[in-house]
């Protein structure tokens, strides 16, 4: 499921292109002078952060808006730090997923793996450069985001402590992908409490706690708004996890980006899994999940197999259920009520795409 599709008043959001485009273009004038090939790379860069609906940005925008901040243009160099964040871990992410394609067209990986092949090289030594060339942009992205967070003018108390919310929210993510290759080493699925720690790690934190922690610190607002709205995004964005897991086997690959097996060729370690793996019926699938060569039958028995056993419904339900719980923390005097009704649909996307 694409957070594009997650319904948040875009507040700013124009300002927010404007402190990203600005910060490209000094980037790629500095790049540019030390060659064509390095500004090739930031121009590409450019290309992965630009299309998006600015999902947490908009969560930033909205916090502050809407706990009375006022000067927009400041609040956007935050929402564009947490944006080039989001580019920087999706495309550290496609290397560690081996991936070359994200929604439809060559990543990173993918367009330097073909220009390596233009040149010549052999597949295996063009996935290599790829890779590296990848692993470079999303370092870049990942530092330059601390440095769009330097730019936001404000005491340095709260200056403080947003360094410390994004910090967090890189710390969080590291160790959800971490996590993730660990449990992989055991051929076992992990219990449903540690998949669930992982979707917060990999997800909430970055996607909606953070967003939204520090977009109220920005707008001075109270320690029980704050509070209130890590909870939020923990729980909101655990639903998210859960309800994209699922739709990774059952979406429709044209509106998801991403085919349908992908997860089930790799084993990924989701609550659908976690579920069947405890019932009978997991033994009929076993020795599929996982396997790299799944065939398309294969992999719709899987599928007829997590109906049947009731894996899809469990999941779904669980989903719906981190979604209520995310509504229950904003049911405090210390939310208004336009952060409120701006908030609520975002869960609603979650548990609706699942149904």
């Amino acid at each position: 499921m694409d957070m594009d599709t997650l319904l948040v008043e875009p507040v700013g959001l124009e300002e927010v292109e404007g402190a990203l485009a600005r910060f490209f273009e000094e980037s790629k004038l500095r790049a540019e002078k030390i060659s064509q090939g390095y500004h090739g790379l930031w121009q590409t860069l450019e290309q992965c952060t630009a299309g998006g609906k600015r999902f947490r940005p908009r969560l930033v925008m909205s916090a502050y808006r809407m706990l009375g901040g006022t000067d927009v243009d400041n609040a956007a160099e935050l929402g564009a730090a947490f944006e080039l964040l989001h580019t920087a871990l999706i495309v550290h992410d496609d290397v560690i997923d081996r991936d070359f394609v994200r929604r439809g067209i060559p990543n990173v990986s993918g367009r330097y793996r073909f220009i390596a092949e233009r040149a010549g090289m052999d597949p295996a030594g063009a996935r290599h450069v790829g890779f590296s060339a990848a692993v470079i942009a999303g370092d870049l992205a990942l530092s330059n985001a601390h440095r769009l967070l330097e730019r936001v003018e404000a005491p340095s108390g709260v200056r403080r402590r947003l360094s410390e919310i994004l910090d967090e929210a890189v710390f969080a993510s590291a160790a959800g992908e971490f996590l993730d290759i660990e449990t992989s080493l055991d051929a076992a699925m992990p219990p449903l409490e540690d998949i669930v720690h992982m979707a917060r790690l990999k997800t909430s934190v970055y996607s909606f706690e953070g967003p939204l922690q520090a977009g109220a610190v920005l707008a001075g607002g109270s320690e029980d708004v704050i509070t209130r709205l890590g909870e939020f995004g923990r729980d909101a964005g655990i639903a998210y996890q859960i309800a994209d897991d699922i739709l990774g086997v059952f979406g429709n690959e044209t509106r998801t980006g991403k085919t349908n097996w992908g997860d089930l060729r790799e084993g990924k370690r989701t609550a659908l899994m976690s579920f069947v793996s405890a019932r009978p019926e997991w033994d009929s699938i076993s020795a599929l999940v996982g396997d790299p060569q799944m065939s398309a039958a294969e992999a719709d028995y899987v599928r007829r197999i997590l109906v049947n056993s009731g894996a899809k419904d469990y999941s779904a339900h669980l989903a719906a259920d981190y979604a209520r719980r995310a509504r229950t923390h904003l049911e405090s005097d210390a939310v208004p009520s336009a952060l409120r009704a701006a908030l609520d649909p975002v869960v609603s996307a979650v548990v609706d795409r699942v149904r």
